[in-house]
């Protein structure tokens, strides 16, 4: 499936719960999101699978893929388009053995090192981060600023979206470091009006 990294949105479940999941998403998509990442480290394998297909039927037709962070199984059952895995997630190639060619798989880098020990054959995307500091995931890594974004960007072969604490007005500095777009949570998850914060990105 074709995929766009512009707008990338990454789900919170607890962010999401005052509107709900999926009128959280659709609105952002209303606005402009490219791509959804469904990300719950919390759930159930069950629960994430009834939210997977219920996104999945929801964005049908849209042209935004659906994307299951870390869960295998998940992605696997419920016809999801692919899978983001982070450096101690699911193998890389094991995903790829399970959902085959046409998926959607991306994979999170921190580093230099990291970047150079990726599979990048196996990969469509590469996830790169965090630019800031984020209260969305207590043990995220170094953060690397726009500094750091810009040197792995300049680096790597693949599409990449850049992550973390990001927001609509540091677009133009993501975009001059040479990701291909941005991937938030809070900028949009638990945001009053998800469809006017979607399209604050897309007006930069």
């Amino acid at each position: 499936m074709p995929f766009d990294l512009s707008l990338y949105l990454v789900t919170d479940a607890g962010l999401c719960a005052g509107m709900g999941l999926e009128k959280t998403v659709e609105a952002a998509v209303q606005g402009g999101v490219t791509m959804v990442q469904l990300r719950d480290k919390h759930a159930s394998d069950e629960h994430m699978i009834t939210q997977a297909k219920r996104l999945k039927a929801m964005l049908a037709g849209s042209g935004v893929p659906l994307i299951i962070n870390d869960r295998l199984k998940v992605a696997l059952a419920s016809q999801a388009d692919g899978l983001h895995v982070g450096q101690s997630d699911t193998a890389v190639q094991e995903a790829r053995n399970t959902l085959g060619q046409h998926a959607i798989i991306g994979l999170s880098i921190n580093t230099s090192d990291q970047l150079l020990a990726a599979p990048v054959e196996l990969l469509n995307y590469v996830g790169l981060g965090p630019v800031f500091a984020t209260g969305s995931k207590q043990d995220h890594a170094q953060p690397i600023g726009f500094d750091g974004l810009a040197r792995l960007a300049s680096a790597c072969q693949l599409p990449s979206v850049a992550i973390g604490g990001l927001k609509a007005e540091h677009v133009a500095q993501v975009k001059a470091a040479g990701a291909n777009g941005v991937a938030v949570i809070s900028a949009i998850c638990g945001q009053p009006d998800p469809r006017l914060a979607a399209q604050a990105f897309n007006a930069q």
